[in-house]
């Protein structure tokens, strides 16, 4: 089975906020594949289980706050037996252009504090993952309310088409693993530029 986990915060008051855009990815796998989340109380998370091209998939939405991702994606690990090159975390990423999405295999967190808190719980930063741009703030606004703010209308505008490219994405990862996916997508965003 793989494992598709969306980082963000719990709340209304995040819910549609930059920060929390792994948890819209997710959202939009579950919602073109009718997939529906249940509380998981024992992994502090929401999950929801179906198929994507014919695998089966859980996808995941930790009911911890951003900065404690790992402490619930180690227990969803443990529990449903899934090993780490099954494991994909979609988050957030300040240094990319807005829209645009990195897929990589493993790496540092690059200061995402949800990322690190994933590696540390996990102990090991072998698992893949789709970092989706939220680009940079103007120089006068702190990077932390950034994050949690909203997206702005010329932004929400594009939402749409980045969730389809971000579930496009999760799909191939699924199907065709995370080589072949990254050729086709990095090599799509880089074209976009």
């Amino acid at each position: 089975m793989k494992l598709i986990v969306g980082l963000g915060n719990p709340g209304d008051i995040y819910l549609d906020s930059r920060h929390n855009i792994g948890f819209s990815v997710v959202k939009a796998l579950a919602q073109a594949y009718k997939i529906s989340f249940k509380k998981d109380k024992s992994t502090l998370s929401l999950i929801g289980k179906g198929k994507i091209g014919g695998e089966n998939v859980m996808l995941a939405k930790p009911l911890t706050f951003m900065n404690l991702s790992g402490i619930a994606i180690r227990p969803l690990l443990k529990k449903y037996k899934i090993d780490l090159n099954d494991l994909l975390v979609v988050a957030d990423d300040l240094d990319l252009e807005f829209g645009r999405q990195k897929i990589r295999p493993s790496g540092s967190s690059a200061g995402h504090r949800g990322l690190d808190s994933i590696i540390e719980n996990l102990g090991s930063h072998q698992f893949a993952r789709l970092r989706v741009g939220i680009g940079r703030p103007d120089a006068n606004i702190e990077a932390s309310g950034y994050v949690l703010s909203q997206f702005n209308r010329k932004e929400k505008a594009q939402l749409k088409q980045i969730m389809e490219n971000a579930s496009d994405c999760c799909k191939s990862w699924v199907r065709k693993g995370i080589r072949e996916t990254m050729n086709i997508f990095n090599a799509r965003s880089k074209n976009n530029e």
